[in-house]
């Protein structure tokens, strides 16, 4: 089953899950993010030279040298306005929401986002990808508890979702300063896919979360 690029990179499993594939885009943000913190180097995953036109709802808009705020904010206009419209005429159309959900967080608006999210939702309660990105959307948000409610909904649906479960474990650390948890989903990651080629870096990030352990114990 091909999923929208958008959603993920390369070709998943009837779970919706990746096995073998590079970290889907949202992912990838959240992994750029908890590097960060865990000081792991994961530039190559990035997918070479990301397109704007590329870009998931999980990847911030990347301003290019030269991009005045005018051009950027007329360039988002000329997307929204005839999707806008369409959804006027057509205002159960899932997939037109999804889209307007998808600029929106594209330009960081993580609340209008979450409301197209959320009424594409209500049409098509299954749709997996979408659920974990308003999970995301939640968790940029800074609404850890609304965005693990989310993925644990969509991984209800489609257990083995590698992208959830990913997400899920990122949010449990940095979000709910849960490390224990975190490390918990990282390894069932790993146990369902063993040979996926970013293991080396979930076993780093599972590392990262057990020395906090180490040391929330430590300070006790």
């Amino acid at each position: 089953m091909k999923h929208n690029q958008r959603h993920q990179i390369s070709i998943a499993d009837p779970d919706g899950a990746a096995p073998g594939s590079a970290l889907g885009e949202r992912a990838v943000i959240l992994f750029v993010f908890i590097s960060l913190v865990a000081g792991i180097g994961i530039g190559y995953l990035l997918r070479g030279i990301m397109s704007p036109t590329t870009m998931s709802p999980s990847m911030p808009p990347v301003t290019q040298p030269g991009t005045s705020k005018e051009a950027s904010s007329v360039s988002f206009d000329s997307e929204v306005e005839p999707l806008e419209a369409a959804l006027k005429t057509d205002p159960q159309n899932a997939k037109i929401l999804i889209e307007l959900g998808n600029l929106y967080y594209d330009h960081r608006a993580y609340s209008t986002a979450t409301a197209y999210y959320q009424r594409a939702l209500k049409i098509n309660p299954g749709d997996v990808n979408a659920r974990t990105d308003l999970g995301t959307a939640y968790a940029y948000s800074g609404l850890p508890q609304q965005a693990v409610a989310e993925y644990q909904k969509a991984l209800a649906i489609a257990p083995r979702h590698f992208r959830t479960l990913f997400n899920l474990g990122v949010v449990y650390d940095t979000g709910l300063k849960d490390p224990a948890r975190a490390i918990a989903t990282w390894q069932k990651l790993l146990k369902l896919y063993p040979r996926d080629p970013n293991r080396n870096q979930v076993e780093s990030l599972i590392q990262s979360a057990k020395r906090e352990v180490g040391g929330s114990a430590t300070a006790r």
